[in-house]
């Protein structure tokens, strides 16, 4: 099997994922949302990707410098909880695509601090669909079930790690813990904040993610024994800035000490007495949404709405509505013609909400 060619190095994580690339035609937005609310799987279909616009841009330059250092203290404090837990074994497996330059700086963050040399590896995961299993099975050939660990960007609203817990019952020994670098949902301890802080990397799509395409499965084109697909944007060679995020954020490591002194010190204020899927329940019954998977909280699934869905409405939390961390979210907005509302938000700082089909 061919794996799907990636403009990350070897050295810095082994893609599992079969090369689709040329196989599958991407559709517009508003033709995979018709096909998704119909019934039709995501994992199906690919969305067309493309060079953001200048403005948009800038936003994301304007991002990177903002939030490079939270981004680079977060996954420090996380590397610090994955050593103390995991120790010299763990073999990090990153769940693509938005995990990948999340484990990338994970794994060289272990290595510089602690001399950890931790396998990684990417694999898909898919909502309603499971893990890869073959890919599973490649990786406990080469190691320890008990020495896996998950990694992925952000939680939103838990549904991945759902799908986790709900997949690794099946591998004994496997841990469904997940690791990511902000949690603003509550849900593990295994992270580097529970703030929703603005992870630059969720602001664009292949370009900052080694040039593939979000994960794919459909059964004439991956076949029982491959890899979970992706597509290879080799065309937007150009264009991908997956190093110059990646060495933005390194760049802005703490010392080893530094990042203990702040894991010691980051007992939060305020904390919210509920999960984050209790608030997105909450806003559900507001907005009269029936299913809940068509509110996307968390400025990273926000970004991803307004990306790759079709969005009906933004929500900004009041307090934060001149936030630094926002700005990309207002220009995609602007750029879609999105409505923007305050609202208030406890556990996130904006929160997407796709559009019911028939309003598409």
């Amino acid at each position: 099997m061919n794996l799907v060619k990636s403009s990350y190095k070897k050295e810095d994580v082994t893609i599992l994922l079969k090369d689709i690339t040329g196989m599958v035609l991407p559709q517009p937005t508003q033709e995979r949302e018709r096909l998704i609310q119909s019934g039709v799987h995501y994992c199906e279909m690919l969305p067309i990707e493309y060079k953001s616009s200048a403005k948009y841009m800038e936003a994301y330059q304007e991002a990177l410098k903002h939030y490079a250092k939270p981004t680079a203290e977060a996954i420090a404090v996380l590397a610090g909880k994955v050593a103390a837990k995991y120790g010299d074994q763990v073999v990090l497996v990153s769940l693509a695509r938005a995990g990948i330059p999340i484990g990338i700086l994970l794994k060289r963050f272990l290595q510089t601090a602690f001399h950890i040399q931790a396998p990684h590896y990417a694999i898909s995961i898919i909502r309603g669909r499971g893990i890869d299993d073959n890919a599973m099975h490649y990786i406990l050939e080469r190691h320890c079930a008990e020495h896996l660990l998950f990694v992925d960007g952000w939680i939103g609203k838990g549904a991945i790690l759902g799908e986790l817990k709900k997949c690794l019952a099946a591998y004994k020994g496997v841990s469904a813990e997940l690791a990511a670098a902000a949690d603003p949902a509550y849900i593990t301890e295994l992270c580097g904040t529970h703030q929703d802080i603005l992870i630059p990397s969720s602001c664009l799509n292949c370009t900052v993610s080694g040039l593939i395409s979000r994960t794919f499965l459909r059964s004439d084109i991956i076949g029982a024994q491959d890899f979970h697909g992706a597509v290879y944007y080799g065309e937007l060679a150009d264009a991908d800035l997956s190093y110059a995020f990646i060495d933005a954020i390194a760049a802005q490591f703490p010392t080893k000490e530094e990042s203990n002194d702040k894991e010691a010190n980051s007992k939060e204020s305020n904390v919210p007495t509920d999960k984050g899927i209790d608030e997105v329940q909450r806003i559900a019954a507001q907005f009269d949404i029936e299913d809940i998977n068509f509110i996307k909280p968390g400025i990273g699934e926000t970004t991803r709405v307004l990306l790759r869905r079709v969005p009906w409405k933004v929500l900004i939390q009041q307090e934060s509505k001149s936030d630094e961390a926002l700005k990309h979210i207002y220009r995609l907005a602007e750029e879609k013609g999105v409505p923007v509302a305050y609202y208030p938000l406890q556990h996130y700082k904006a929160c997407g909400i796709i559009k019911k089909i028939a309003d598409v």
